[in-house]
């Protein structure tokens, strides 16, 4: 089995900043692409950042400049550091990961399980 658990939500003002953690754990045998995902409460969920294993980056518009996604290989951590929230980041933030388990040849999909985040004076 393979768990991807997300950390660092939380409320905080305008202007400020959090830093989520998601760690994958379980028969890994390695991970590809890893991903944050958003779903605002009445809207579809968003796809925010990429990362590859290589660490190349993309991102939502509307975060372009604010937020940034990294990761450590060695701990199979993925993080997105937001910095100058907005109220309309208000959202709960998912992980998602390509994995290849040590039991299979096939990649599977992944998900953590979200972590909320608030953004409000």
């Amino acid at each position: 089995q393979v768990q991807l658990v997300e950390s660092g939500g939380g409320l905080v003002q305008p202007g400020g900043s959090l830093r989520l953690s998601c760690a994958a754990s379980g028969s890994i045998f390695m991970i590809n692409v890893m991903r944050w995902y958003r779903q605002a409460p009445g809207k579809q969920r968003e796809l925010v950042a990429v990362i590859t294993s290589g660490g190349s980056t993309n991102y939502v518009d509307s975060v372009k400049g604010r937020f940034t996604i990294s990761r450590d290989n060695a701990k199979n951590t993925v993080y997105l550091q937001m910095n100058s929230l907005k109220p309309e980041d208000t959202a709960v933030y998912y992980c998602n990961a390509d994995v290849l388990r040590q039991d299979s040849k096939y990649w599977g999909d992944y998900w953590g399980q979200g972590t909320q985040v608030t953004v409000s004076s």
